[in-house]
Parts: C-alpha cells; structure tokens; sequence
C-alpha cells in the first residue's frame, strides 16, 4: 500500500478522489459563493482546468439521493463545517455533450441517445420520489426535448427541484465548427436546429412558474455556441470574468507549494529547492488570471496554474524521479484545427493569422478587454478573435491589465500554429529533421551558423514566404517559431539585461539538458531593402556587438548560463534576405 494519497491526474470524479483517498485541494469554499452569486450560472475555461471536477463536487453536495453520504464526501472540507441550507436538496440532471458523436451524420441521433440515457438513469436514481407513471409517461416523450420538458413540469409538479447541470456544452459543436464548417454548424445550432430548441426550452422552463428548474450551471470553453443558441446568455449569468471565481478552478502558487511538500514529506520526493520548482512549474503551467486587474498591482493579482499540468508533472516526478523530456502534456494542447479555420481561408492566410503572429511578436496584445459574448459570424473580428484565445487559455490577463501569453508551455503551443500555418498553404515548409539536426550540433558543438544560413536559404528556394517577412519582429517570431522546434533551450525575447533588451536569449533547459555546452545571445538587426548598404550594413554589425557586450555582463545572463559558454551572435536581415552574421 502506498504511504502517501495517490495523484488524481485524469480523475475527474469527486466521489472517486474521496473515497479512493486520492490528493484533493479543497475548492468547497466557493459553493456558498456560488449560490449567493446566482441561480442560472454559466462557466468558461480552458481545457484541463477542473471543469468537471467542479461539476461532480456539485453533483454530490446538492443531490438530495446522496444526504446519507454528506459526512464521507465532505469530511475534513471547507462546506462540511459550513453547510449551506440547500445541501442534499435537489434531483441532480446532468448532461456531459462530451459523450455526443460530432460527426454530422450521427450528431442528432446521438444527442438524443445521450439524452435519453441520461433521463432514464434520471428515473433510477430517484425512482422513489418519481414513482412508476414517471417512467411510463416519459417513455412517450420521443425526442430530447420533449424529455426535458416533460421532466422538468413533472418534477415541479411534485414539489422537487432539478439542478441542471451541463459540462462540456460546446464539445461537439466546437468539432462541428472545426471539421465541418459553419454551414453545419448552424444546422444544429441555429433556426430549428436541435440544440437550439433544447436550449429553448430550458430557457423557457427558468422563466415558468413551478417549472422544477432549481439551479443551473453550464461549462466551457467558449461562448460562441451559447450565443448562437440562446442570442446570448439570457438564461442567466456568466462568471466566467468574475474576480471572485478566479480561483474557483486550477491552483493557486501556496496550493502547488503545499502539493510538493506533502509529496516530499510523504513520498520521499527529492526536491532540492522547493521555491526553485515552484519557480519552474510557473514558468511552463501557471501566471493565468481569469478577470481584469484594475489596479496594475503584481502584489495583489492572484494567478492560477493549470490543473492537468500540475498534476501531470508531479505525477511524472513521482513515478521516475525527476519531471518528465516533454514539459507539455499533450492532453492540454488546443489542437490546431480548432483554430484553422479562423485563420486560413481558401488555402490563404488571414488577418486572424497576422493578429496571431503580431501577439508572439510582443508576447501580449494591444487589446484589453474580453468580450463575453459573439456569434460565430463574428470569429473573425480582431476583438473576438483575442477574446477566443484567451477563453482557449492562450492569453491570460497580466498584472498590467493587458492580454499576454501566460506561459513557455502556450509558447510552445503558438510556436508550433505559426509552423503549422505556413506548412498548411504551402508557403514555407522545410526538412524539419534535417533541421533539427543543425539544432543538436548548434546546441552541442556550438556550430550556429548552419542553423541560420539554412533557414536563410529555404526562404531564397521558397519564394512565397517573403511576403511574409517584413520587419525586424516578423522576421524575429519566424525564427522563434523554428528555433522552438526542439526544446534544447528556453528562448526569451526582449527580456531587459544591461539596460536593454536583448532579441533572443537561448537559456538550456538545464531542468531537462543538464550538460549543454552553450547558450545563446542573439541581436537581430534590419535594414529595409530599398536602404542597403554596405556601410550600413558594418554600422549594424558593430552596433550588435556593442549591445551583446553589454548584455553579457549582465548578473542575470551570467547566473542563467550557469556552466555553459555563451556565444553571442549578430545577425542582419535586409527584408527577407540574411545579410551579416558575426560572433561577437
């Protein structure tokens, strides 16, 4: 038997975390906030963030079939000691859309089927207060709504109440979206599409008296489908930007503190430094703010880290001793496809993939504030676009009230869009095992130039990327996005060393690469076409090397390299086209 509580990673299952005695982080504070913030609530998040969870704490805290359970789910929880007056008071409806097949040739039928089954396990689950006629009576109902309906009158009629609950509302009309397009996406959600009417009907049920409609809460992770819908959420109220939710799923900085050092103290986890792999874990999982700050004060923002990839890593450390070669659990990616479609229109690349670039550009966005709610028509309006990045969980709020990228892990993720975007419409695609290659040597033997005159050289060969390449930061994120191919090296740009701000910094991985030879220093400078000379083009060389120089000096790049030699590098583009190279 194990000495310590078993890792919940991919447990979403309250009731299993508890009496399986799996490593919990008490979120029960919140329920009390929620019933005092509304009846009809509805929740946006990314994915891997708890969503579910939080739904099976709500599920068992409130279904009035489980009152005799209330000690062993919630001993030694915040809401144990402090009740509220509605627990074990409902007949708990839960829909999980997850479980409907997006294939647009079965999705009718299997919403339905999921409907269904749900309804029918309904009736078991509270077959004593429902009696016999319930079930006959329901069987008559032919379709989900109808279901919905009838139960919900049904239930008001006896004097009970439903908690509805909903997770994943948007899962198979988000694939829809992806896979098929808009013209069958608005085939179900719109007009007299299925879901729209089931929608309908709970919209309507808020609304009537005795309907048997209690509470409602709904997740994630966009508001698109609950605008095309309902025309908005209008049954009720998004939290979704609330500050007082903010830690209402994922964990906070003390949560993750306290979860290495039980594991420490109880699974003889070796951890040197504590604050050295908190550090770490914030840097690749955490920095996510789910509303505005207002007072532009780092000390009072509360940031959140990702659930799932917590819990994977520890896990991972638990199981071999040290965090895993790939930092990113791939449950967590926000698959490309969910945003091609967006972005690339007739095999050409849109407004939405320069917005995207422009964002890696500056590593935030000018834009700062969410918009709650749009229409799919409207996905490709600049503002709604963010907004469904930052609802996706690649842009979170910054101290300063800005959108920026939350951390290396959704680095790496629009890295690898920006790659995945040129290779879609075949404006620049490149032997990427070759290419990785010349980033082994560039990492182990300190051979650096291939790395640059190669990609120099695929652009000469590639003539459509060129119009790609204008300016310095383009020209910088296109490196980015090939330089992160491999994860020899963290890369950071326009981080202030020496009263400046260096282009590109390559720092080992020293967490996984504890041997890496050499780290990188790389200015990056321009010369636009019709200006080239090669007068300028020394000045520009000369001006690198006097900023490098200084940079190198810097206390933090001297802590950073740790053992390794730092080479620093200058290079100049005149537009697409790589000009001067020079180690300083």
């Amino acid at each position: 038997m194990l000495n310590y509580k078993p890792i919940p990673y991919g447990v979403s299952n309250y009731k299993r975390i508890v009496t399986e005695n799996y490593y919990y982080v008490d979120k029960t504070d919140n329920i009390s906030k929620l019933e005092e913030t509304g009846k009809f609530l509805f929740l946006i998040r990314p994915r891997r963030f708890g969503k579910s969870s939080l739904l099976t704490v709500l599920e068992c805290y409130y279904d009035l079939a489980r009152a005799n359970e209330f000690d062993t789910l919630f001993k030694g929880t915040y809401i144990h000691d402090q009740p509220t007056s509605e627990k074990n008071s409902y007949l708990i409806l839960k829909f999980n859309f997850s479980h409907v097949d997006s294939d647009t040739d079965k999705v009718e039928e299997s919403f339905h089927s999921h409907v269904s089954t749900v309804f029918y396990f309904f009736w078991k689950s509270y077959r004593d207060i429902l009696g016999e006629e319930f079930f006959k009576l329901l069987e008559l109902q032919k379709n989900a709504h109808q279901k919905l309906e009838f139960t919900l009158r049904y239930v008001g009629s006896i004097g009970h109440n439903v908690y509805v609950l909903i997770d994943e509302y948007d899962n198979f009309t988000n694939s829809i979206l992806s896979t098929s397009g808009q013209s069958a996406y608005h085939e179900v959600t719109q007009g007299a599409g299925f879901l729209r009417f089931f929608f309908n009907l709970l919209k309507g049920a808020v609304d009537q008296v005795d309907s048997g409609v209690g509470r409602m809460f709904i997740t994630g992770v966009s508001p698109v489908t609950m605008d095309d819908v309902t025309s908005g959420f209008n049954i009720g109220q998004s939290i979704s930007l609330h500050p007082t939710f903010n830690e209402l799923l994922g964990f906070t900085e003390q949560d993750v503190r306290e979860l290495l050092v039980y594991y420490q103290t109880n699974a003889n986890l070796v951890i040197a430094d504590i604050e050295q792999d908190l550090a770490l874990l914030k840097e690749w999982c955490g920095n996510y703010c789910f509303y505005r700050p207002h007072d532009s004060s780092a000390q009072t923002q509360v940031t959140m880290f990702n659930t799932d990839m917590i819990l994977y890593l520890v896990q991972k450390r638990l199981q071999f001793g040290r965090y895993p070669d790939h930092l990113i659990d791939q449950n967590v990616r926000v698959d490309y496809g969910k945003l091609r479609h967006l972005i690339v229109i007739d095999r050409r690349l849109n407004g939405n993939f320069s917005y995207l670039s422009k964002i890696i550009e500056q590593q935030q966005t000018d834009l700062e504030q969410v918009v709650d709610s749009f229409p799919v028509e409207r996905l490709t309006k600049p503002s709604n676009f963010v907004s469904l990045l930052y609802y996706f969980g690649l842009l979170s709020y910054t101290a300063q009230g800005r959108l920026g990228i939350p951390n290396q892990t959704v680095k790496q993720l629009m890295y690898s869009y920006l790659r995945e975007g040129y290779e879609d419409i075949d404006v620049f695609n490149v032997d990427l095992i070759a290419f990785t290659g010349l980033m082994r040597r560039l990492a182990y033997q300190g051979d650096w130039q291939p790395v640059f005159q190669f990609l120099a050289d695929e652009v000469e060969k590639q003539t459509a990327i060129r119009d790609y390449l204008t300016g310095e930061k383009v020209i910088q994120t296109f490196l980015l996005a090939y330089l992160n191919l491999t994860d020899y090296y963290t890369t950071r740009t326009e981080e202030e060393f020496g009263k400046g701000f260096v282009d590109l910094y390559l720092e080992p991985f020293w967490t996984k690469y504890k041997d890496l030879p050499y780290s990188y220093l790389i200015e990056l400078k321009y010369i636009p076409r019709h200006a080239f000379t090669t007068t300028l083009l020394t000045e520009k060389l000369t001006e690198a090397e006097t900023q490098l120089k200084q940079y190198a000096h810097n206390p933090v790049i001297l802590k950073r390299q740790q053992s390794a030699k730092l080479i620093c590098v200058a290079l100049v583009f005149s537009g697409w086209e790589l000009k001067g190279l020079k180690q300083v």
